[in-house]
């Protein structure tokens, strides 16, 4: 028998059991009608059931009621959060915007005030006006802190 190529397995040819014939491809050798189905005869008390079935009683009619108000209800609320949420998001963003441009703001002054300090007029006061003078060596203590990372003096330094 031939196999058509890209369907492995497919046979095109066909056998009728009735005529013992081959079918080649889809060519169709007799044309059979589809038997029409006759509707069965259906009891007067099967259509009352049904018919009764096919009906909603008051009971469902209001249970469906109050769920399409919970449903209305949780809608609207849902709603009103996503509003509430959308303008708390846009308020957050225009405080970010306000606090960036206050630091932006703030570092100007600080490099402003530290530009403005000239270290070399105050050390030259510190001394000539003041008398103040560099420690000498024998002045110098040095302490290392137990395990803090730094050291808080409550009290003078003992002389030795």
């Amino acid at each position: 028998m031939k196999k058509v190529s890209g369907r492995e397995g497919y046979d095109s040819r066909k056998v009728n059991r009735g005529t013992g014939y081959y079918v080649d491809g889809n060519t169709v050798r007799r044309v059979e009608e589809v038997p029409q189905r006759k509707k069965k005869q259906v009891s007067a008390a099967a259509q009352k059931n049904r018919a009764r079935n096919m009906q909603m009683s008051r009971g469902y009619v209001m249970f469906l009621a109050v769920m399409c108000v919970a449903v209305l209800f949780a809608c609207v609320h849902f709603l009103k959060l996503k509003s509430e949420l959308t303008e708390q998001k846009s308020q957050l963003t225009s405080e970010e915007l306000k606090y960036s441009q206050l630091k932006a703001e703030n570092d100007a002054y600080y490099s402003e005030t530290i530009s403005s300090v000239d270290l070399d007029a105050i050390r030259k006061k510190a001394i000539e006006e003041l008398g103040m003078k560099f420690p000498t060596e024998d002045q110098i203590k040095h302490y290392t802190p137990g395990g803090s990372s730094y050291v808080r003096q409550y009290q003078d330094v003992p002389k030795e």
